[in-house]
């Protein structure tokens, strides 16, 4: 096994990883490694097609004892797989505190349509139609 791998950065020091979208290398195991210059750089064509502001590069990395690519992690974070499994529990719980509480968010609909009703304001004017 080579102790070289191709890897795709963007322009704001992020790396490319196969999931399809751009970390910031905290998590140097997600990104896409690739054995081949000529693959790292159609799929950069590629990339690119899709979004014409990227400005990528494709730069040869070594790997560390563990397999993994040597990168300087980017000053643009992006959330890691355990930030986004925190948000994503943050999400179901209020969703299903939702479904636990149906009349809260139809009372407060009704409070809504009730205010927006008794607001002269909201009125259509006479003269709006003429």
């Amino acid at each position: 096994m080579s102790d070289q791998v191709f890897i795709i950065r963007n322009q704001l020091g992020q790396f490319w990883i196969r999931a399809g979208e751009w970390v910031d290398g905290r998590e140097p195991q997600r990104i896409l490694k690739l054995r081949h210059r000529d693959e790292a750089v159609n799929l950069l064509v590629e990339l690119s097609a899709k979004d014409i502001d990227l400005r990528g590069e494709v730069i040869e990395s070594d790997l560390d004892h563990r397999g993994e690519p040597e990168v300087e992690v980017s000053a643009h974070a992006t959330p890691t797989l355990a930030e986004k499994a925190a948000a994503q529990a943050l999400l179901a719980e209020a969703a299903a505190n939702e479904d636990n509480n149906p009349e809260d968010s139809a009372g407060e609909a009704a409070e809504t349509t009730a205010s927006a009703d008794e607001d002269p304001a909201m009125e259509p004017s006479a003269s709006a139609g003429v």
